[in-house]
């Protein structure tokens, strides 16, 4: 009775699933896991309602529970390969990884564990190459921002001697400047003390 109940459920769920009402076929599903959480079947098929509706880490949950409750290699390889897929779904590519190599173990002939798994691997590769260009760069700035440290450090030292000195130029210039004016207004005054003389 309780087994018909279930599948009942099941079978309600995978009509309003196949009619892509997903949060309706979620809510059957979840009703027939409630009743029987052994049920393998149940598992896995609320696990994709929930990719359908965006619950990923709900997803994640059941097809672990899938796989958990199935003796069944085949219904265990669906539950690795749709948890592989949720997990990538989420970024999260080294479980997304561990997942689908779990089922190719159970299935070396899936191709599309295998082309998911492949795909992963360089989205990681790639993922981890940036990273390790992004350290460098921060390291580089790092030394690069130390150096400039270094350099004003020693700069205001070097800029004040060589400001003294350059004032000290300024300095003279402008006495020299100032006394030639001087000499130029008096040389004009004693040139205007003279008075022309008629002839």
């Amino acid at each position: 009775m309780l087994a018909q109940q279930e599948n009942a459920l099941i079978r309600s769920g995978n009509k309003l699933y196949k009619e892509k009402k997903y949060q309706g076929s979620l809510q059957e599903y979840s009703k027939a896991v409630n009743r029987a959480p052994e049920n393998a079947v149940a598992q896995y098929n609320q696990g994709n309602a929930q990719v359908r509706t965006d619950k990923l880490d709900e997803a994640v949950n059941s097809y672990a529970a899938t796989i958990a409750a199935s003796k069944k290699k085949d219904i265990r390889e669906k539950g690795f390969y749709n948890k592989g897929v949720a997990l990538s779904r989420q970024q999260k590519l080294q479980e997304s990884i561990d997942a689908w190599k779990n089922a190719l173990k159970l299935d070396p002939n899936d191709q599309e564990a295998r082309e998911n798994l492949q795909k992963a691997l360089l989205e990681l590769k790639k993922q981890q190459e940036q990273q390790k260009q992004k350290e460098e760069e921060e390291k580089k700035n790092k030394k690069d921002q130390k150096k400039d440290k270094d350099k004003e450090k020693k700069d205001p030292k070097q800029q004040s001697k060589l400001s003294q000195k350059q004032v000290e130029q300024l300095l003279k210039a402008l006495q020299q400047k100032e006394k030639e004016v001087q000499d130029k207004i008096q040389s004009r005054n004693s040139s205007s003390n003279r008075q022309d003389k008629d002839w």
